[in-house]
């Protein structure tokens, strides 16, 4: 046992502890991205032209219906195949990490504010217009505050999802957490060690991100309006 710790904090923790930061910049920006683009489509698909709500629901499908592996691959080793006239489109791993978990990440996300919109009553939009409201203004300071609200739940889920699922980004060589412990582990040989380790460091990372997101939750509570727990 002493073994195991003396090695801990001699190899494991420095090297995770760098690629614990670049998981944080991989993290909250991909995040962010994901937010935006699951309100922005779900207001779409619910109050947006036809045409531009199928796009938006042939967008999810897409990336619903698809591993989220190939769609790494993607952005990464076949996009750079992709020229628009001289100019080859090329991401960083790092870029294509953000791109990719924040795509992947919007199409669900954009599932739960559609049900969240959904879910608020149409009384509420008559009476919104019968105060001379346009419908931009009733959807951004009516309908998507209540939906949100409803929907933040599930979008913070995705989140803690995207915490977990941001390891793999280690397969198009990002020195992420998981990623400097494979390499750790590599060296070493010391498997159940470094992996032990790392499951602890994303262990406190989701538990910092459901803490985040209850106080979140409880900053946009309404008094009077929000279901009391026993």
């Amino acid at each position: 046992m002493d073994g195991f710790f003396s090695f801990a904090l001699d190899r494991i923790i420095p090297a995770l502890d760098a690629g614990l930061w670049t998981s944080i910049l991989l993290i909250v920006p991909a995040a962010l991205l994901g937010v935006f683009i699951g309100v922005s489509v779900g207001a779409v698909r619910v109050y947006g032209p036809r045409p531009l709500a199928r796009f938006c629901d042939g967008y999810v499908s897409l990336f619903r219906g698809t591993p989220l592996v190939v769609q790494l691959y993607f952005w990464y080793f076949a996009l750079p195949n992709i020229q628009i006239g001289d100019v080859a489109l090329v991401l960083s791993p790092m870029w294509a990490s953000i791109v990719g978990f924040g795509l992947c990440s919007g199409a669900y996300q954009s599932e739960y504010i559609r049900g969240g919109l959904l879910s608020i009553k149409r009384g509420q939009l008559r009476a919104a217009q019968a105060l001379g409201l346009t419908p931009l203004q009733t959807i951004s300071s009516i309908v998507m505050p209540q939906a949100f609200r409803r929907a933040l739940p599930g979008c913070g889920n995705e989140i803690i999802y995207l915490v977990k699922y941001s390891s793999l980004a280690s397969i198009i060589t990002v020195n992420d957490l998981t990623g400097m412990g494979r390499s750790l582990a590599k060296s070493s040989f010391r498997n159940t060690e470094v992996f032990v380790v790392v499951g602890l460091y994303y262990l406190a990372l989701v538990t910092v991100a459901a803490f985040v997101l209850r106080i979140v939750e409880k900053k946009l509570e309404i008094p009077g309006f929000e279901s009391k727990r026993d």
